[in-house]
């Protein structure tokens, strides 16, 4: 049986899940992602602009990110951007693309990341907990009939055991993904 405010409760989980995984994307892993520079934002043009709307963005290879922007008249906004952006890496312009070298990860690096990536799936079963409460007050309030309140809430409680399975899942495949050499 499928009620409207449990499925409510799961459109809002998955935000949760696209959030953390947005998130976790955007660690710098040792691996060259897209990901660690698409939030950046450019000023050009008059206004703020994500970097993925001036310029594209590539892997060349395991460590190196290329940005070619659409207009050359923009490359000193996007170098400045991304230097300010606190990414942990020197962009390098050669006057048509920016490129930007990670460098090796460190042990000391990798244990920080993984700190983060704890931290992160904590946020996550937070905010979970948190719908788990507003759903759980809300069948509550408005369900009369004792059966079906009960019935709810189980569905309710397996519905977030689910979710903390997911999350937990995740974060596994990110410790590993993190603390591989």
């Amino acid at each position: 049986m499928s009620d409207v405010r449990i499925e409510s409760f799961t459109q809002e989980v998955e935000k949760v899940f696209l959030f953390l995984h947005n998130e976790y994307a955007r660690l710098q892993t040792g691996r060259a992602n897209a990901a660690l520079v698409e939030s950046v934002t450019v000023d050009a043009y008059g206004q703020n602009q994500p970097l993925k709307g001036v310029a594209g963005v590539s892997i060349q290879d395991a460590r190196t990110i290329v940005i070619q922007p659409w207009d050359n008249s923009i490359m000193g906004a996007i170098e400045s951007a991304l230097s300010a952006a606190d990414l942990g890496v020197s962009p390098v312009n050669d006057g048509n693309v920016i490129r930007l070298s990670l460098p090796p990860m460190t042990e000391e690096r990798r244990t920080h990341l993984k700190k983060v990536v704890h931290s992160l799936a904590e946020d996550a079963r937070i905010s979970v907990r948190q719908l788990r409460q507003h759903a759980h007050d809300k069948i509550k309030d408005e369900e009369k009939d004792e059966d079906l309140r009960y019935t709810l809430l189980e569905e309710l409680e397996k519905a977030v055991k689910a979710s903390n399975e997911k999350i937990e899942v995740s974060k596994k495949e990110k410790d590993e993904e993190v603390m591989k050499v």
